[in-house]
């Protein structure tokens, strides 16, 4: 059974701590939210949706130019960045990121907080 407060309170520090995180979400493969800290006006259940679409065309991209499995789907717009990870084989981590956030970093941040969550899904 998932924990559904303790993830909430994961990606809520995970907020907290990490700067330039403006919204975090975890979804699961079929495109429902399963917990998400968003910014205002944003809707949960459209964002997990395209969350999952999106993981499922990265996928077929890697499988088509045979580029193994997915590390991480990256999206860059002009005001920021939305990274797509996967925790374990029942979720996925949806993380929004300003465009003034450093990508190393980042992505270090999101490693450790994925490695969290997992343990959580487990």
């Amino acid at each position: 059974m998932i924990n559904v407060s303790m993830l909430q309170d994961e990606l809520q520090n995970f907020i907290s701590s990490t700067s330039d995180v403006q919204g975090v979400a975890i979804v699961s493969p079929d495109g429902l939210a399963l917990a998400s800290v968003l910014p205002g006006g944003m809707d949960e259940e459209r964002t997990a949706a395209m969350s999952a679409s999106m993981l499922s065309l990265g996928e077929r991209i890697c499988r088509e130019l045979a580029r193994g499995n997915v590390d991480r789907i990256v999206v860059e717009g002009e005001k920021g960045y939305g990274v797509l990870v996967g925790c374990g084989a029942d979720a996925v981590l949806l993380v929004l990121a300003s465009a003034a956030v450093k990508q190393g970093i980042l992505f270090l941040e999101i490693k450790r907080v994925v490695s969290r969550i997992a343990a959580l899904l487990a």
